[in-house]
């Protein structure tokens, strides 16, 4: 199975689909623990929770999510506090996911 963690991801400026269902569980498959979700709009996005020790774990879990996202110019939402941390991502100019999610989803994983 491709390893998407040694991709890069690929900046997105919309002018492509968006990921049918389809096509999200056969990448959702590549990813472990996350779960695939819809906003009030329909829109699809990937989403996992984390669980750490204390706030400081959390802290620098989000740390090292942001140099990532920096690295591939994609950027999750990010909500953490004491001893968690949730990190949704998909792309806002799709509206949608796109490969580069589950790249990003998966470099995370890594860590």
């Amino acid at each position: 199975m491709e390893d998407l963690a040694e991709k890069k991801c690929v900046p997105c400026e919309g002018g492509i689909p968006a990921f049918d269902i389809k096509e999200i569980h056969k990448y959702l498959k590549k990813i472990d623990g996350w779960d695939v979700l819809a906003d009030k709009e329909k829109n699809y996005y990937i989403e996992k929770n984390f669980k750490f020790g204390n706030y400081i774990e959390s802290e620098k879990f989000i740390m090292s999510v942001g140099k990532i996202a920096e690295k591939e110019g994609h950027h999750p939402d990010i909500t953490f506090g004491w001893g968690y941390a949730k990190i949704k991502i998909s792309t806002h100019a799709i509206k949608g996911l796109a490969e580069s999610d589950f790249i990003l989803a998966a470099k995370i994983d890594k860590i």
